[in-house]
């Protein structure tokens, strides 16, 4: 999955700094109504798979690039991310038009990282180890970076609770889960939210299991000894 860049950890351990020394006094919402109509949208580092019926010769695999668009046989530099596979279907459906006669096209996504804002953004103590867990150590992939913090990006799922997305990072054995945040975009406000990730692991306290929206940022600091 990929890493956060060095100067957004920065910024996000800043802010749990700052969120550590006044306090997280909200709990998280426990009354959250996921949206029932989310889909998938493609983004960076997907790959979509291009099936084009009875034109096989046009059917093709391609990784979304950095930029969000794909380069694919008499389709050149078109946006895919922040689109649903249906909508890119649909345009790839018009590009391929100028050459074929009413071209059928299906897409399927693949890899799965999708657009930022239907991601869950880890920062903290996480993976295992005492080194700030994780590969590359306390510092990301490649070593250096910040430190003991590690960042990670996971793509959101329908459902999904805060105990999925800590089946997907791991948890470091100097982490402290009882005094980590969420922090949320309510209306359009970013507003911390704390959650008990000790109390829903150690204790199999199922009432610390909330659900997780897309967008959110979970920030997990480091345990006091």
């Amino acid at each position: 999955m990929p890493k956060f860049n060095r100067k957004i950890l920065s910024y996000l351990v800043a802010f749990a700094l700052i969120l550590n020394l006044i306090g997280c006094s909200q709990p998280l919402l426990e009354d959250v109504q996921q949206a029932a109509d989310y889909t998938y949208q493609i983004g960076p580092g997907d790959s979509v798979n291009i099936f084009v019926w009875g034109n096989p010769e046009l059917s093709t695999s391609a990784p979304v690039r950095p930029d969000g668009k794909i380069t694919v046989p008499l389709v050149e530099e078109l946006l895919a991310s922040g689109k649903t596979p249906f909508a890119l279907a649909r345009d790839i459906e018009k590009v391929l038009s100028t050459y074929i006669k009413s071209p059928q096209v299906v897409v399927m996504v693949s890899g799965f990282k999708g657009i930022s804002t239907q991601q869950i953004r880890v920062i903290g103590r996480i993976g295992g180890g005492a080194g700030g867990g994780g590969a590359g150590g306390a510092g990301g992939a490649g070593g250096g970076g910040i430190g003991r913090y590690q960042g990670r990006a996971i793509p959101y799922e329908r459902g999904m609770t805060l105990l999925d997305v800590i089946i997907q990072i791991g948890l470091n054995q100097f982490a402290d889960g009882n005094r980590a945040s969420v922090i949320r975009d309510v209306n359009g406000e970013l507003k911390p939210f704390g959650v008990r990730i000790d109390d829903l692991i150690d204790d199999t306290d199922l009432s610390a299991n909330v659900l997780m929206m897309p967008g959110d940022i979970l920030i997990i600091p480091d345990a006091y000894f």
